[in-house]
């Protein structure tokens, strides 16, 4: 079956794609809708630049589209034209997302599929998160944090590449300050630099961690593949 992957760039999306394929699906295109703030409760915040990146590592052709708001509906209106595009363009019979535990997520993708009569794969749902982080690392996916906004993550973890070591503290600080330890509520974004799906990781040449005393961005500013890696 041919689907179409809704990806943001981040561990899930990316994930789900290699999970997929494992599964026989044909993975055809990316859609990326990116929002227009980190406020947006259906999307993730990535940014179009470097989706498209990860999207010629990969070698899948991209449909993205930047978005002027964070309305929900707005949002479903233009995921639903994306995916009208895909069908015509790929014929896609399907979505795969990454999504984990969103309920709100998950009837949003369900309405707009049924609109556009396609099936859903969601090789991540209702996974264990502590399985999960280090399934993640044992199969060869490199990731940094973009992004932390939640006690227990101060700015040392912006940028870095998350270890299996690391995957054991974050576990800890999940389970004394009360945060998802797959983000999935939102306390961290992420990139990932490096994984079997990549013809050559992603090198990060030029960045910047912001950080206002609780939360924090590490913002990329210059990137390239590192074809000179395998």
């Amino acid at each position: 079956m041919k689907l179409a992957s809704l990806f943001s760039g981040g561990k899930d999306s990316t994930y789900s794609i290699y999970k997929a394929k494992l599964m026989g699906y044909d993975i055809v295109c990316l859609v990326t809708a990116s929002p227009k703030s980190f406020d947006s409760q259906l999307l993730h915040f990535p940014t179009i630049e470097l989706t498209k990146l990860q999207a010629k590592a990969m070698k899948i052709p991209q449909i993205a589209s930047e978005l002027n708001s964070d309305d929900t509906t707005e949002q479903m209106d233009i995921l639903k034209t994306l995916l009208e595009k895909a069908k015509e363009d790929f014929q896609i019979e399907g979505i795969v997302h990454g999504g984990i535990s969103s309920e709100f997520q998950k009837k949003c993708f369900e309405i707009i599929c049924k609109e556009n009569n396609l099936k859903i794969i969601t090789p991540l749902w209702n996974i264990n998160p502590k399985e999960y982080m280090i399934e993640l690392i044992n199969s060869g996916f490199k990731f940094i944090l973009t992004s932390v906004s939640s006690d227990g993550l101060d700015e040392t973890w912006l940028g870095k590449v998350i270890s299996a070591s690391d995957v054991s503290k974050l576990s800890e600080l999940s389970t004394k300050y009360g945060f998802n330890l797959n983000f999935e509520g939102g306390e961290a974004e992420t990139f990932v630099i490096d994984c079997p799906l990549y013809s050559c990781p992603i090198k990060i040449s030029k960045s910047e961690k912001i950080w206002d005393g609780y939360r924090g961005r590490f913002e990329i500013e210059v990137t390239s593949l590192n074809s000179n890696v395998r």
